[in-house]
């Protein structure tokens, strides 16, 4: 809607300028534009989360990360002289909002479990964003707790033939995977080459 508002500034002045105008009370100034302006800027944060995990695809081991990304995006903004005094205020209290969901995530070990068995997070996420030891080395408990109580005891078959048919794909199954990888790759290897030669 702010978006909205400020790509048609020029039409909503228009409209509540006018002297005969009812809408004349509604008038923004400077000042009013530039505050919408900022808050527009500060929820483009929020759009981009909410438009990812919108997504037919949601993935439980981005949740922390993206909470985290938001919390940084929010404490630069609190402290950036370039907003005014009521966005940074804002910004201060909706970070606080976000530690408290941020909070909950402690509730459940779904997330934590979720992060750390991510081939691209693992325990080296929480290394990266400072966690202190202490919680690093609880979550990894929590971690080999859960796999012990739920998984350790499951038999798993001894013969690897009995695996790799059941892990196998049929042979025009196959056959399919790899005549598309094999021309998404040359789709790709086309579309290198194009844009390379244009560059030239």
């Amino acid at each position: 809607m702010l978006y909205f508002a400020l790509e048609y500034r020029w039409a909503i002045d228009r409209l509540t300028g006018d002297q005969a105008s009812v809408l004349r009370a509604y008038e923004l100034g400077n000042e009013e534009w530039e505050l919408v302006k900022q808050v527009t800027d500060v929820l483009k944060v929020y759009k981009h989360a909410t438009l990812r995990f919108s997504r037919g695809t949601p993935s439980l081991p981005s949740v922390i990360p993206a909470m985290d990304h938001i919390d940084d995006v929010l404490t630069t903004q609190s402290l950036d002289t370039k907003y005014l005094p009521a966005v940074r205020a804002a910004c201060a209290l909706s970070k606080k909002t976000l530690n408290r969901y941020y909070e909950k995530t402690d509730v459940s070990k779904t997330y934590r479990i979720a992060m750390m068995l991510h081939p691209r997070h693992k325990l080296q996420y929480f290394r990266n964003r400072t966690w202190p030891e202490e919680w690093i080395i609880e979550a990894h408990a929590l971690l080999r707790s859960e796999f012990d109580e739920n998984y350790a005891s499951i038999p798993v078959p001894d013969d690897f033939a009995e695996v790799q048919h059941v892990t196998q794909p049929k042979p025009e199954v196959r056959t399919i995977i790899t005549a598309t990888l094999f021309n998404a790759i040359d789709f790709a290897f086309t579309r290198i080459r194009t844009a390379t030669s244009t560059v030239k």
